[in-house]
């Protein structure tokens, strides 16, 4: 089991659950009402997953691919840790993740 830890933009906290291994940080992040779109349902076509990644956990996460890394290349609030959730499955070995929302995250449906 993963306990995750998602932040809002200014810090504080927006939800904290646990989840088993193999699920999708996009789904536990849905599942807990927290506005992470998904429009693209992680087929890689949007950002509207986009998160960012406590510095201390990311190298826990397997690198992005090719393909995440250009959708992250046009996603506002972007940095060195931002990652879409749709791409990171919690797995047995990871034990904790801390995760960020972006300030105005993107929004496809105008929600």
């Amino acid at each position: 089991m993963t306990n995750v830890r998602f932040l809002n933009p200014d810090g504080t906290l927006a939800a904290e659950a646990t989840a088993p291994p193999g699920q999708r940080l996009l789904t536990l992040a849905q599942t807990l009402g927290l506005p992470l779109e998904g429009t693209c349902e992680g087929a890689m076509a949007c950002s509207t997953c986009h998160v960012l990644v406590a510095p201390t956990d990311l190298s826990k996460l397997p690198a992005p691919s090719a393909h995440e890394e250009d959708m992250l290349d046009f996603t506002p609030h972007a940095g060195p840790t931002s990652r879409l959730s749709c791409q990171i499955e919690l797995t047995a070995d990871l034990a904790t993740l801390e995760v960020r929302l972006p300030p105005n995250h993107a929004n496809m449906q105008g929600r």
